[in-house]
């Protein structure tokens, strides 16, 4: 297990990085990938550490294409539009076709879309990406080679919630020192679908190590927004009584930043109008 001292690489890209090769031909269903290098995902303005760009080799084509791996913790209606701009930035820079693939990780109730359309005064865009739902994936693909890569997702895809198969994915995890680390991420998938008592008896985990997660960090921000959220919609009901759905829905896509700016200037605003100057 990683030690305390030690900073936990939790993130995509250490996941993707562990076999590259097998991720590409997973995501794509294509067995003859080989995936060459995950290359530089920086955008000017566009950088994440759940974005990843895999350069890979169709030795059947004889042709290199990108895999672009959008991992989300949480799908948000933003995604259509990010996997367009991002899919069009890396066949600008790399002049390369580009294979997108969105992966889920938490079960939505949201309508999830598997491509981006716009039309602007007859003219059209669109763009087609693969979505995979890892809550729809039986969990027995990740303890047959060669995807160990899916091992800390166990506990939250098809069949993999009971602790047997925590038990069973912890023990695959802790038998390689490639995956040093990767048990807290495990364990905190577990925490989705188990008791805290019982995660704990089988990982044996360390909750520092666990926060430095990208994915804890973007739950907990998550969690700021929500409560952001419900803060603004109770000071818009006191101040100006009910306040329409549409408004509310608008407020729910913003990012952190602009509810705050919200919730300061809700003070001095003498309309709901006001309100939405806040973040057009």
């Amino acid at each position: 297990m990683a030690k305390k001292d030690k900073k936990a690489d939790i993130g995509a890209k250490r996941i993707v990085g562990l076999d590259p090769t097998s991720w590409v031909r997973w995501v794509s269903e294509n067995p003859n990938f080989i995936a060459k290098e995950i290359i530089s995902s920086d955008f000017q303005w566009i950088s994440r550490q759940n974005d990843i760009l895999i350069l890979t080799e169709d030795p059947i084509k004889k042709e290199n294409i990108i895999i672009l791996c959008e991992i989300q913790l949480s799908y948000t209606n933003k995604m259509p539009r990010r996997i367009r701009a991002y899919t069009a930035l890396a066949e600008e820079k790399y002049e390369l076709p580009v294979y997108p693939v969105l992966v889920n990780i938490l079960a939505t109730n949201q309508n999830i879309q598997d491509k981006y359309e716009s039309t602007c005064y007859g003219l059209y865009g669109y763009q087609d990406y693969k979505v995979l739902n890892l809550w729809e994936i039986e969990a027995e693909i990740a303890f047959s080679s060669p995807f160990p890569c899916l091992l800390p997702f166990v506990p939250i895809m098809k069949g993999g919630g009971s602790s047997e198969q925590v038990q069973k994915a912890f023990n695959q995890l802790r038998q390689n020192e490639q995956f040093d680390g990767l048990e807290q991420l495990l364990g905190f998938f577990a925490s989705f679908v188990l008791e805290s008592d019982v995660v704990q008896r089988i990982m044996r985990w360390d909750m520092e190590i666990l926060m430095q997660s990208p994915w804890y960090q973007e739950i907990k921000g998550e969690g700021k927004k929500e409560g952001l959220i419900e803060g603004i919609q109770s000071s818009l009901e006191i101040k100006f009584g009910e306040v329409g759905e549409e408004l509310i829905a608008e407020i729910k896509t913003l990012e952190l930043d602009q509810l705050k700016s919200i919730l300061k200037g809700i003070k001095t605003a003498e309309n709901l109008e006001d309100i939405r100057r806040f973040y057009r």
